[in-house]
């Protein structure tokens, strides 16, 4: 396509993430520079309202509906990649992955919702790999900083010791910030899918989910569920909310890739908690009260009710006061590690999240990438390319570190 009007174009603005994605454009790129970009959504009124809270009036924007496919496929004809905030993605998002594919326009999104990223594999991994089309998710803090930390870890090992870490394990160190009300909505649907469809289950429980077909096994067994103690660190670890989403993308990546690391490649995410008994007594409280909540019942109808909404976040004190700290540990054949950082400046779930997005549309749109197509994850569309935009523009660091401080 030759003829798109727009660069990028944000689906869902009038939503949380959708509108900090639309404010960080606009602060970042303006409207008049080498950057097109507009916004969309299904209600008019409501996208007016959001350019006004912008302070910019002369933002362009677009009206659609998931729901609608002649609404999409008008839409998607005018712009050379779609930005996607619209979740539950199982709900709201097949329609639109279908009309880019048909199209020929790349995509990406935020989704975690591991159940839904298997139907677009299975799906349409084939077309857009046919078409040249780059459909990309889980830009967001799923699985930005892991897949992305994963890639530079390697990326250093292989100059430095030419070799790839057949082991690697990402540690959350620390993190302010609320999980987002989208995020939790999802998190919702791909239960009450389940319930209905228990075959999710298993794909949920499968470490290699989302893999290429006939290459959904490894040496991976499984997330970690229980605290316990790692001995590379030296500290008690439980485990992380986000690893089974994080887990499966940085081994798509890797699948996708040809197995640079070897087939004996293994990956792990978890929380640090520390060597103090008490620290560890309290993660196994933590860890039993999240069980209790994903299992339904009391705490399930006291979190509903506590954490926030769709369209629902923190204030821009709380969004610029938020970070997140990762250390990933990655061991050789011969036993030698190295260690690298990854850390943001922003509260994990809207403030970095929007920029890791909004980078990610960019890239798309104006940097010079691999032909490599399909549907993806960040490292193997964007590479290189967007590794420099984060680390740029985003307020994302990689480093690598001697020590664990």
């Amino acid at each position: 396509m030759t003829d798109q009007k727009f660069d990028v174009i944000i689906w869902g603005a009038t939503g949380f993430t959708g509108r900090l994605v639309a404010e960080y454009l606009l602060g970042k790129y303006g409207l008049d520079g080498d950057l097109k970009w507009a916004i969309a959504g299904r209600n008019k009124e409501k996208l007016e309202s959001i350019r006004e809270e912008l302070g910019n009036t002369h933002i362009p924007l677009w009206v659609a509906d998931s729901m609608k496919m002649g609404s999409l496929n008008a839409m998607v004809q005018q712009t050379k990649v779609i930005c996607s905030t619209v979740g539950p993605y199982a709900k709201f998002g097949s329609n639109l992955v279908e009309a880019c594919i048909k199209h020929g326009v790349d995509y990406c999104d935020l989704t975690g919702e591991v159940q839904w990223i298997r139907r677009m594999v299975d799906k349409h991994h084939e077309e857009a790999k046919a078409k040249g089309v780059k459909i990309v998710h889980c830009c967001g803090f799923d699985s930005i900083p892991s897949d992305m930390g994963v890639y530079y870890l390697q990326k250093e090992a292989k100059a430095r010791k030419d070799a790839y870490c057949n082991h690697i394990k990402l540690r959350v160190k620390a993190m302010k910030g609320g999980m987002s009300g989208g995020t939790y909505a999802s998190l919702n649907n791909v239960l009450a899918e389940a319930k209905v469809d228990p075959s999710i289950y298993k794909q949920l429980g499968n470490p290699y989910s989302i893999n290429p077909e006939g290459e959904r096994s490894g040496p991976d067994v499984g997330d970690i569920t229980k605290v316990m103690y790692d001995d590379d660190l030296e500290s008690y670890i439980s485990p992380f909310v986000m690893a089974g989403i994080n887990t499966r993308v940085v081994r798509r990546s890797h699948a996708l890739s040809g197995y640079p690391y070897g087939k004996d490649f293994r990956y792990d995410e978890a929380t640090l908690v520390g060597d103090g008994f008490g620290k560890k007594m309290t993660a196994k409280i933590t860890n039993g009260m999240v069980g209790a909540v994903m299992s339904g019942g009391f705490l399930k109808k006291i979190a509903d009710f506590y954490l926030p909404k769709p369209g629902e976040g923190p204030n821009k004190e709380e969004r610029e006061n938020g970070f997140f700290s990762l250390l990933l540990l990655g061991k050789l054949a011969d036993n030698t590690t190295l260690r690298a950082k990854v850390k943001g400046d922003r509260d994990p779930g809207y403030g970095s999240t929007s920029k890791m997005l909004g980078e990610s549309a960019v890239c798309l749109a104006k940097d010079t990438l691999s032909d490599v197509s399909g549907v993806l994850t960040p490292s193997t569309a964007m590479g290189d390319a967007l590794l420099k935009r984060l680390e740029d523009n985003a307020g994302l660091s990689f480093e690598m570190v001697s020590d664990v401080s």
